[in-house]
């Protein structure tokens, strides 16, 4: 992680921005206290195609719910 201050960002961003698509975090400091970090952006997931292969991907539970909540129920008693 690097420190930089404001002014020197303001004059140095194009570098700034360079060194950040690298992978390097960067720390803007005013008055000698931080008051932001700049970091790359996490690329977007992909959005699921279809509701059906969303639900296929999900691990079904083994104990229906109704039988979770009947026991829960019961256990309370």
């Amino acid at each position: 992680m690097h420190t930089i201050t404001v002014a020197d960002a303001k004059a140095h961003l194009s570098e700034l921005l360079g060194r950040i698509e690298n992978g390097e975090e960067i720390v803007i400091t005013r008055r000698g206290k931080p008051v932001a970090r700049l970091t790359a952006v996490e690329p977007a997931k992909q959005p699921v195609k279809s509701l059906a292969e969303f639900r296929d991907s999900i691990q079904q539970p083994r104990t229906p719910a109704t039988e979770v909540l009947t026991a829960l129920r019961d256990e309370a008693r």
